[in-house]
């Protein structure tokens, strides 16, 4: 196919030979299947901050860290010059994320090259060799929903001993790849991932990530959804308890307190948001 006007570029710099089709749209940004000489790979070209539907973006940028000065006082500020830098600090944070969780033994997408605002990486794939599909896609007996499920549980441990909380985990943004037989989950969509020390909505976000994987695997093996692995993860992790070798139980006992009715109500309205974008999601999937 005719190569879109922003990987242009990448055929001129010879990064790309051929685009071979577009494998998706979502609401962040748009991917492609692509060939650079013997490799297939994917081009993740993110759409600009006005075409993207992705909700509460504040959240996710809190306290990131820019380098240049002059950059932070700018987005600071909200100029023209700002909303641009942070516009570039969103693209590259998903690059940062994957080089960062790749280091860390997370299976993620192995990324190649960011040039011009598109992300080159890795081309997940399935037995036959072709694009690996979502977990929503895929239905699962009860012994492979709990084999995965602990596969992704062991991973957002190993995220967050890396210092990095997804964000926006579900069945959406995670594919079921295969190798040598074996199919396994992969880890996709990072740009909204944040740092788990930095950020004031790190807890809150952990939870609902954990939550997402047990509501959906929960649909397959039900004696997940008594689960509660997401605040265990969290007060090990904020007591200095969480390693990659932690074995958890899956339970918590949560201590007597006074009832943060703010706190609860904001979980409320996360809860009613995510569902409505995810029922978007689906209706769009379909």
């Amino acid at each position: 196919m005719k190569a879109p006007p922003r990987l242009q570029s990448l055929v001129e710099e010879g990064l790309i030979d051929t685009v071979v089709r577009q494998l998706m749209s979502g609401k962040e940004a748009m991917v492609f299947v692509v060939r650079a000489g013997e490799q297939t790979l994917c081009a993740k070209i993110y759409k600009e901050a006005n075409n993207r539907s992705f909700r509460q973006a504040v959240d996710y940028t809190e306290n990131r860290k820019v380098k240049n000065s002059r950059s932070a006082r700018a987005m600071a500020k909200g100029s023209k010059f700002g909303r641009q830098e942070q516009e570039a600090a969103w693209q590259s944070a998903e690059v940062d994320a994957l080089y960062r969780l790749a280091a860390a033994g997370v299976r993620v997408p192995q990324p190649i090259n960011f040039h011009d605002g598109v992300l080159l990486m890795e081309l997940v794939t399935d037995a036959n060799g072709d694009a690996a599909p979502r977990l929503n896609d895929v239905a699962f007996t009860e012994a492979q929903a709990l084999r995965h499920h602990a596969t992704l549980v062991a991973e957002v441990v190993r995220m967050v001993c890396a210092g990095v909380v997804h964000g926006d985990l579900s069945e959406f943004n995670i594919l079921l790849a295969n190798a040598d037989g074996v199919d396994f989950p992969v880890i996709i969509d990072l740009p909204q991932a944040v740092d788990a020390a930095g950020n004031n909505h790190a807890q809150r976000m952990l939870m609902r990530d954990v939550a997402n994987l047990r509501d959906f695997f929960g649909q397959f093996a039900p004696a997940l959804l008594t689960t509660d692995y997401g605040p265990e993860i969290w007060s090990l992790y904020q007591g200095g308890l969480l390693s990659n070798e932690t074995v958890l139980t899956g339970h918590y006992e949560r201590a007597h307190a006074d009832v943060d009715m703010a706190g609860v109500l904001r979980e409320i309205d996360d809860a009613r948001a995510e569902d409505a974008a995810r029922r978007l999601r689906m209706a769009t999937a379909g």
